[in-house]
């Protein structure tokens, strides 16, 4: 009976014991094991109390959910992982052969891959992944790209700054800007006076007011290296006004530099009536030449979003001369509107004055605007736009062809 007892004991020692202490079930299997000890006593000794029998069913159930439970942690992760590698396997496939399918993919991505419900949407899946990835690719191409131009331009810049500081060129540039200086300076005494009329901020946006003052600062380095230039006047002029803060923002420290004239006054206040005048494109008299005792007036505005006849009924309302200049009558109108660019303005004015040619002076009228200038008489100009207006309209298109060949034969064809 003992060594049956001792044979026991090391059986359970040997086998269950090491199984429970590695999956933390010895306190469980310290009773079991007095239970299974005194089962041979039972069969023997029938003495014993009936309350300690052997509960071998209750041994059983601990061990397989234990057993259960561990198999279970075990076997989640290599399904996980099985699974993931399957969906890597036929991205690999489908890569090979030749569908749209991104190179790298997270795992977050594989996951959302796999649980797409249909084969279509895993299409599209990937095909958007793909996409998504050749955009990312081109953005940094581009950027890259950009990078070397701006170093390339750098460098060019290096170079030219370093050919810019040579003897020469430093001495040749300076004595220009004392030179261009002294014709200024002589145009502020004897030169002919040119008002921009600074009176349209409220009337545009701040957009609009950088616009036009980029085209005055335009105008004034254009008049500034003329042969004999004018004497500009900024009249109207308000101090920290959106004209002022933007003239600061394109001179800087050269705005009290310049040589013109600022003032708050209006320009009837300066000048005599009898001289103004102002320079619009809804003035119904035509400049017919320059007259180097008149006082122009420019109105500093972008005419794009700004109403017509603002600057006309401005000029009515002070009492002021206006006029336009003859667009009509040196060029055959394409397309377009007649307004006309503060730069392009000052071109034009400063031509006329050192030559008196309109054909000249309209050269700077930018060429998408019309198709070329016209040699003949403004009545046979008439009859030309009537002619193009009734072919636009499809009316008699035959007999006005004829007629417009017939007048026009070598430099204009017909489509």
């Amino acid at each position: 009976m003992h060594s049956a007892n001792m044979l026991l004991r090391r059986i359970v020692r040997s086998s269950v014991l090491p199984f429970a202490t590695q999956h933390g079930m010895k306190k469980d299997l310290f009773p079991l094991r007095r239970t299974l000890s005194l089962s041979l006593c039972l069969k023997q000794d029938k003495s014993c109390e009936p309350s300690e029998k052997l509960d071998l069913d209750e041994w059983k159930k601990v061990m397989k959910s234990g057993l259960q439970e561990e198999v279970s942690e075990m076997v989640s992760e290599p399904k996980e992982l099985s699974s993931l590698a399957a969906a890597r396997e036929t991205l690999e496939m489908w890569r090979l052969a030749g569908r749209a399918v991104p190179e790298n993919m997270s795992e977050e991505q594989l996951k959302t891959f796999m649980e797409c419900p249909s084969k279509s949407a895993k299409k599209k899946y990937l095909k958007y992944l793909h996409l998504k990835e050749l955009h990312k690719k081109n953005d940094k191409r581009k950027m890259d790209e950009r990078r070397e131009r701006r170093l390339e331009a750098q460098d060019q810049d290096s170079k030219t700054e370093e050919t810019k500081k040579t003897p020469f060129v430093c001495l040749w540039s300076r004595t220009m800007d004392k030179a261009y200086n002294w014709r200024a300076a002589q145009s502020m005494i004897f030169g002919q006076p040119l008002v921009f009329d600074m009176s349209y901020e409220k009337d545009m946006s701040v957009r609009e007011v950088s616009n036009t003052v980029r085209q005055i600062v335009m105008s004034e380095s254009s008049n500034r290296r003329s042969v004999d230039p004018f004497h500009i006047h900024f009249c109207n002029f308000k101090d920290d006004s959106l004209y002022h803060r933007e003239f600061i923002k394109n001179y800087r420290e050269a705005w009290d530099k310049l040589l013109i004239t600022v003032t708050d006054q209006c320009y009837t206040e300066i000048f005599p009536k009898e001289k103004l005048i102002y320079l619009t494109a809804d003035s119904p008299k035509v400049m017919k030449a320059f007259d180097h005792d008149k006082i122009y007036i420019v109105g500093s505005m972008v005419d794009k979003s700004i109403k017509r006849g603002v600057s006309l009924a401005r000029a009515k309302r002070l009492g002021l001369e206006t006029a336009a200049l003859p667009l009509d009558k040196y060029l055959l109108w394409s397309t377009g509107a007649k307004n006309l660019t503060l730069d392009q303005m000052m071109h034009i004015l400063l031509t006329l004055k050192d030559t008196a040619d309109w054909k000249k002076a309209l050269e700077f009228v930018p060429k998408r605007k019309y198709c070329d200038f016209v040699n003949k008489p403004v009545k046979e100009l008439k009859k030309t736009l009537d002619l193009i207006s009734t072919l636009k309209l499809g009316k008699g298109r035959e007999k006005v062809e004829k007629q417009f060949t017939k007048n026009y034969p070598k430099r204009y064809k017909l489509k």
